[in-house]
């Protein structure tokens, strides 16, 4: 291993989740080099992962979804190649990258083997095993460069005093999610009953969401009436921070397969995730702490993304759970 790794560049995109997935690696990363700067590339989108650690020294950001992403890479390029950046790793399967951490002339370059490609360009390519815990897949790209491990995710909250009795529920997914046809979390109306029958049980039941969940969480105000639940969809919070005490503070949370569940592992709050179309195998930890709540329907194809299909089917089988069956789990756990 080189002990001289000052300035590193990191890619990683995808959603706020990909990113608190990626902090293992970098948390390895910065105890085997305290004083390595690091700079990560990502997609603005998520640039409130900063909110969640102070490791990171740079965000540098890449429209990677827009219609000019090819000339936005070339900056990427000369954004690194002229940083004066002695380590460049890539997360990604795509066969471009080792191209393209190649053309930034940096000494040590770290990718996934793609092929004959990655193995020539790049000075270590990393096996790329897809069939594990996500944070471990990436946290296999520094292997090369530190012996520590780090299992979990780590985020900077300060430890938060638990509401007695509480149930936090999230209930929602990123539009962009939405937009591209993938459903994953069950219908709004569902979630109402979840509330009701939880507060029936004499729970504390909390209700939070962001300005993504916002036609969801109107769906379940309305079903739900006037019983009593705390509210936190008005405003109170306001970063991915204050998201993170909320969730510190929760005995226990329920939510969907997205960026709060994996602020959740982070705390090891007691957690309950609901699963259909993804592959829970590969986004939770196997901790007695959170538990991933699936259809008792059997669907041959489940888990289908991102494998087999891109975006949910129609008939959502793996999504037909119960507010009964959720509340049981919850409860008996």
């Amino acid at each position: 291993m080189s002990k001289d790794i000052k300035n590193v560049f990191m890619i990683n995109f995808g959603g706020i989740g990909d990113e608190i997935m990626f902090l293992p690696a970098i948390i390895s990363l910065k105890k085997t080099y305290p004083n390595a700067k690091i700079t990560l590339c990502l997609e603005e989108r998520t640039k409130s992962i900063k909110d969640l650690t102070d490791l990171i020294d740079e965000l540098y950001f890449v429209n990677i979804k827009g219609k000019n992403k090819y000339s936005e890479l070339l900056k990427m390029v000369l954004k690194a190649k002229f940083g004066k950046y002695d380590t460049i790793i890539s997360s990604g399967g795509n066969k471009l990258i080792s191209l393209l951490l190649f053309l930034t002339g940096i000494k040590t370059r770290i990718g996934y083997d793609t092929g004959v490609l990655s193995k020539i360009l790049l000075t270590k390519a990393v096996k790329l095993n897809k069939n594990q815990y996500a944070p471990k897949m990436y946290h296999e790209l520094v292997s090369p460069l530190t012996d520590e491990v780090t299992e979990l995710p780590q985020i900077n909250i300060e430890p938060q005093e638990k509401i007695a009795n509480s149930v936090l529920i999230h209930p929602g997914v990123s539009q962009m999610s939405i937009k591209k046809g993938i459903i994953k979390t069950v219908d709004a109306k569902v979630w109402a009953k979840v509330l009701k029958l939880l507060s029936e049980q004499g729970k504390h039941v909390i209700l939070t969401g962001g300005p993504d969940d916002k036609e969801c969480i109107e769906i379940i105000k309305k079903d739900c009436g006037t019983f009593d639940y705390d509210d936190y969809t008005k405003g109170q919070i306001k970063s991915l921070k204050d998201l993170a005490e909320l969730i510190g503070k929760a005995e226990k949370f329920i939510c969907s397969d997205s960026a709060p569940l994996h602020i959740a592992i982070a705390l090891q709050t007691r957690t309950y995730a609901i699963f259909g179309s993804t592959d829970d195998k590969k986004l939770i930890p196997q901790k007695e702490f959170v538990t991933p709540i699936k259809s008792k329907k059997h669907c041959p194809l489940a888990p289908c993304l991102w494998e087999k299909r891109q975006t949910s089917c129609e008939n959502l089988t793996c999504l037909d759970i119960t507010a009964e069956e959720i509340v049981e789990i919850v409860t008996n756990s």
